[in-house]
């Protein structure tokens, strides 16, 4: 396997976490229990905005939802007040058009394009020299999230997203 198809796999994963969220539209701010939470918008935003980061440092362009980081970045809190936050239907589109220049990006550099420094770096993080390391990085951390987000499914009524069948169980 070559490395870029690992940082494919984990993206392809990490969007399916993404896509369990969809169905919690009705219903985005539902937290995992009564002490609060990560609820389904604030996962959704936070990786949006981790996402426009990773274009900043790959492209050294401005993240395209910079606007959204009081919201979702780092150090800030979900809130339950819906009309604090954008629509979670637009939030998601926006997620889903940054993952797509992500992937156009990778087919673009390739292989060996996974080695090419990124253009910016955050101040203070290690791990986010290269291209390669950047775009694993965010794909790990979305895995973490949309983890946490299949908490806040649950709290709302919802079925889990993956469900054994009895063969696989037996296996």
């Amino acid at each position: 396997m070559k490395a870029i198809d690992a940082i494919r796999m984990a993206l392809s994963f990490g969007d399916g976490g993404m896509r369990a969220l969809q169905d919690m539209k009705g219903d985005p701010l539902v937290q995992p229990g009564p002490w609060g939470g990560n609820h389904a918008m604030w996962v959704a935003g936070h990786l949006t905005v981790a996402e426009g980061r990773l274009h900043k440092m790959l492209l050294g362009t401005p993240n395209p939802v910079e606007h959204w980081k009081p919201l979702f970045d780092w150090g800030s809190e979900p809130r339950t007040d819906k009309a604090a936050y954008p629509p979670f239907e637009e939030v998601l589109g926006t997620y889903r058009r940054l993952r797509e220049g992500t992937l156009a990006f990778l087919d673009e550099v390739g292989e060996d394009g996974l080695d090419r420094p990124t253009k910016l770096q955050p101040p203070g993080l290690s791990g986010f020299e290269t291209v390669g390391s950047a775009v694993m990085i965010i794909a790990c951390h979305q895995c973490f999230h949309t983890g946490e987000a299949t908490v806040a499914r649950r709290a709302g009524g919802k079925q889990p997203v993956f469900v054994p069948s009895k063969e696989l169980r037996a296996f």
